[in-house]
């Protein structure tokens, strides 16, 4: 007579296929929030840029002993 085991909780191929597919939709999220930033810090013209860190550079060099 044959007994049958039901899977344990890591050897259910829907768990890992789950596993998978979240990874996959985590990867492909990170990504899109690194083009975003990426495309906004290009927005930027070099004068505006000089500017920025112009403003930091002040506002750095009070705290300086």
């Amino acid at each position: 007579m044959r007994t049958w085991k039901t899977p344990g909780p890591w050897k259910a191929p829907s768990l890992w296929k789950a596993l998978g597919v979240a990874g996959f939709i985590g990867v492909a999220a990170t990504g899109a929030v690194i083009v975003r930033a990426e495309r906004r810090r290009r927005s930027y013209t070099p004068d505006e840029i000089r500017q920025r860190l112009h403003e930091r550079l002040d506002e750095s060099s009070g705290e300086r002993p």
